[in-house]
């Protein structure tokens, strides 16, 4: 909204502003996604450039060239290709557009698929894992990292999903698939080629701390005097430079965390909670991106304080002018991490796999939480309390959701109340 970033456009469109979007104006979320496949043929063109096969969609862009000039946290962010799919992937799932699917989302699928089975190789030194080597994350300060935990089980969701999309249209679309094949010159193995990928994904798991590793390298640094340093010197990379920054064990923005919040079912609550307050202590949140995604996460946690004192930085962040920025635009990843961390966090919304589920709670102070989730046709309608949680469907047909893990389901012009138990596990955990 502002020259802050002179017009360029990141990943956090699709990480946090879809994030809102396509739950509350699907049509909006999906014309940004056209745009991503607009650039494509550029994207094929940067990843030939990078002597990788498929398409790598840009860090930094304003007409779909990578517009970094620095290449460990522009270039190097190759999770971007896994960002957009997961974007993509939420939005078929909230609103069932097979046709947007089966044209411009399996070309992005086959190509996004195939730089990640080509950047990736099975490691000796690892069992035979697939491994991601020399990337970045979203933590800029940990760059050019082997086995970023957030860039490998994101990479696991493109590739299963890729090879899952092609096998259906394949099947069940023989007119897509000719067009698909024709645009993107599939070869019949491919598919099969991504699944095996997939499979064999490694992810890291240290079992002395009880926690995942964030990279391979992260263990081996020097913890940075987080507590010790000025705070006239946040944020570091205004005051140090990068190499000082990269030899050290502290964390820029949320990384792994994040991929708790967007991949919450693929972990059980246990390893949440142990994950999230492991990788606190390094984080530094020189980010407007980080505090949206830690309130999520301490929310799904049950550490309600702190999801509530993690809201207040992200929702304020402009008002408060709290990086004295606001003069070249808002924060809009902030804005939109605002409504995640409500309805994620406090509302306990989950989206994955064709199903909804809610696991709310509210914090100390607040009566009341009310927002609507439009899906498939339909808007839920949610309004929490301290005890129970009542849900309506104002529009559309029945549906059915999780409550607590429990299967429920919401017929329309009817108001169902449910309580909310003291301590549930949610489906993660059963």
């Amino acid at each position: 909204t502002g020259q802050g970033y002179e017009g360029h456009y990141f990943w956090d469109t699709e990480i946090f502003a879809l994030g809102m979007l396509t739950y509350s104006m699907p049509d909006v979320a999906r014309e940004v996604l056209k745009y991503r496949y607009s650039i494509l043929p550029t994207a094929r063109l940067r990843a030939g450039t990078m002597t990788q096969r498929g398409a790598m969609f840009p860090w930094r862009t304003i007409d779909g060239h990578e517009a970094s000039g620095y290449f460990p946290a522009g270039t190097a962010a190759y999770h971007i290709n896994a960002d957009i799919v997961y974007a993509l992937r939420r939005l078929i799932e909230a609103t069932e557009d097979t046709e947007f699917l089966h044209g411009p989302g399996a070309e992005i699928l086959v190509e996004t698929a195939r730089l990640w089975a080509d950047l990736g190789f099975y490691s000796e030194s690892k069992n035979g894992k697939f491994c991601i080597n020399e990337v970045t994350g979203p933590d800029e300060y940990s760059a050019l990292v082997n086995n970023d935990l957030y860039t490998n089980m994101m990479a696991r969701e493109n590739l299963e999903y890729a090879a899952a999309v092609v096998a259906d249209i394949e099947t069940n679309d023989t007119t897509a698939y000719a067009k698909l094949c024709d645009a993107t010159g599939l070869a019949l193995g491919e598919p099969a080629e991504w699944a095996r990928a997939a499979d064999a994904m490694y992810i890291g798991w240290d079992d002395e701390r009880g926690v995942h590793i964030k990279d391979d390298s992260f263990f081996d640094k020097e913890p940075w005097d987080i507590a010790g340093t000025p705070a006239d010197h946040y944020p570091l990379l205004l005051h140090y430079h990068p190499l000082v920054i990269y030899r050290h064990r502290v964390i820029k923005q949320v990384d792994l965390a994040l991929t708790l919040a967007l991949l919450a079912p693929r972990f059980s609550t246990s390893e949440i909670k142990a994950n999230f307050e492991f990788y606190e202590q390094y984080t530094v949140d020189d980010s407007s991106l980080s505090a949206s995604t830690q309130s999520t996460v301490a929310a799904v946690t049950g550490d309600m304080d702190k999801a509530l004192d993690y809201l207040l930085d992200t929702a304020r962040m402009d008002l408060d002018d709290v990086e004295a920025n606001v003069r070249d635009g808002i924060h809009i990843a902030a804005a939109a991490g605002t409504w995640s961390a409500i309805v994620r966090g406090f509302g306990g919304f989950r989206d994955f796999d064709g199903e909804l589920e809610f696991c709310p709670r509210l914090p100390k102070g607040w009566k009341k939480l009310a927002f609507n989730i439009a899906y498939r046709g339909r808007r839920l309608h949610v309004e929490v309390g301290h005890n129970n949680v009542e849900y309506s469907l104002p529009e559309g047909d029945t549906l059915t959701i999780r409550h607590w893990g429990a299967e429920t389901t919401i017929e329309p012009n009817r108001t169902t109340l449910l309580d909310i138990p003291d301590s549930e596990p949610s489906s993660a955990d059963q």
